[in-house]
């Protein structure tokens, strides 16, 4: 790892993610987590303000960067709920199968580099009567832009951290077993490539 990708690249992460929009879009989808709760790419924390402590009992984050995990740890104190944060690659989960209750994904799936077995281990650790929860930016619907993201990504992802501009983030989660129950999508403000985002509730097929 080189020094931007220790220094520099997660501390730009941290701000970009934690702009007004981006928070709004999390609290909304956030809270509605129960039970036994998973995080997928728990990065520095950003979410741990919007568990209801009344609702989880415990959650585990996990995420390949080791290097911000002190901040998690940090936000993780004043929650009042057990949160165990974990450096560990999500293709490869490190937990029994149908454990968790509830799965968060936010802004993490457009940096994993193969998505479908990520949500695919998801699967696996969720228990049957379980539910994901994700917020992610992905493709647009607007042609023009759906061609700007394509054009893009392969220069923004060295210096975003993988992020893939141009994922079609329902069809990953459907192709990996889910069925979707509730999904809005709308622009938040800012740079359209970059700003079109998914968000709902998902539950491993029948």
């Amino acid at each position: 790892m080189n020094p931007y990708e220790r220094y520099v690249l997660p501390k730009m992460i941290d701000i970009a993610c934690s702009t007004g929009n981006v928070m709004k879009a999390r609290s909304k989808i956030v809270p509605q987590a129960l039970g036994k709760v998973l995080e997928i790419g728990i990065g520095s924390g950003l979410n741990l303000q919007f568990y209801d402590a009344n609702k989880v009992s415990s959650i585990i984050g996990v995420d390949p960067a080791a290097q911000m995990q002190s901040l998690a740890r940090e936000r993780a104190a004043n929650i009042g709920i057990p949160v165990e944060v974990i450096a560990v690659d999500v293709q490869g989960i490190h937990a029994d199968t149908d454990q968790f209750d509830t799965i968060v994904m936010t802004f993490t799936l457009c940096s994993i580099d193969d998505p479908i077995a990520a949500l695919r281990e998801m699967a696996r650790v969720l228990k049957p009567s379980g539910r994901l929860l994700f917020c992610e930016h992905g493709l647009a619907p607007d042609s023009s832009v759906e061609r700007w993201q394509h054009r893009l990504t392969p220069f923004w992802k060295p210096i975003a951290g993988g992020c893939h501009l141009d994922r079609d983030i329902p069809a990953l989660i459907r192709e990996s077993g889910f069925v979707i129950d509730e999904l809005s999508e709308a622009y938040l403000p800012g740079p359209r490539p970059m700003s079109y985002v998914y968000s709902g509730v998902a539950q491993q097929l029948a």
